[in-house]
């Protein structure tokens, strides 16, 4: 299933093009960590990342991004693809997807994916994630669900504030993390003119501490 990643980037490319209504925008971004639920991809390192957004009027995106990583083998980078809708109506924003995290050099089958809704409202959102599928050496057991509250608030100049927090469960947990089937993970950052300066902090006993990150991004429009 890795090679049929590349191909659905392509796809959506190309979908695009003859989309007289639609927007295509691309974003690169330099960060000295790649967290995920709050644990480290890239063993503590750097990450250089960047990605490509598709959307139309009628609410239809579809995307891909893709980042280095460092599980401490061959693995190099991450390749997720995702797709969904989003709208608001009466004031409440929703979104509903679909997204594939694809490993293509891992030395296993390591791909997976997840279906996700969000309610946003003004300042506040929550979202669920839940795995759908995943190959052998990804998890054989297949439970996952991630929980998050969210909320961004402008402060100072053009500065905004996020605060993030957020429950991982299921047997996958276990199985990955070799602790606890369920663990919380918390954030908070302060962005202004592409660059973040975040704080990141789980539960998990092997990530124990307060771990900080600052990032530098670029979005622009194709």
């Amino acid at each position: 299933m890795n090679k049929t990643a590349p191909l659905l980037a392509l796809a959506f490319l190309s979908i695009s093009s003859f989309n007289s209504q639609a927007a295509v925008t691309a974003n690169v971004a330099a960060s000295s960590n790649y967290y995920w639920r709050g644990v480290t991809q890239t063993d503590d390192g750097a990450a250089v990342s960047g990605g490509l957004d598709y959307s139309n009027e009628s609410g239809f995106y579809a995307g891909t991004w893709m980042s280095n990583v460092d599980f401490g083998d061959q693995t190099s980078y991450e390749l997720d693809i995702y797709g969904g809708f989003s709208g608001e109506t009466q004031g409440l924003g929703y979104d509903v997807g679909y997204l594939y995290y694809a490993y293509p050099d891992a030395e296993g089958d390591s791909d997976f994916g997840e279906i996700y809704g969000s309610l946003s409202w003004q300042w506040l959102s929550v979202k669920a994630s839940y795995m759908t599928h995943a190959q052998d050496d990804a998890s054989s057991e297949e439970d996952m669900l991630y929980l998050e509250l969210n909320a961004s608030f402008n402060v100072f100049t053009d500065t905004e504030l996020a605060i993030h927090i957020a429950r991982s469960s299921g047997d996958t947990i276990m199985e990955w993390t070799g602790e606890d089937d369920s663990y919380m993970d918390y954030g908070v950052s302060l962005s202004k003119a592409g660059f973040t300066l975040g704080l990141v902090k789980t539960d998990l006993d092997s990530q124990d501490g307060v771990k900080a990150y600052i990032q530098y991004s670029v979005d622009f429009d194709l």
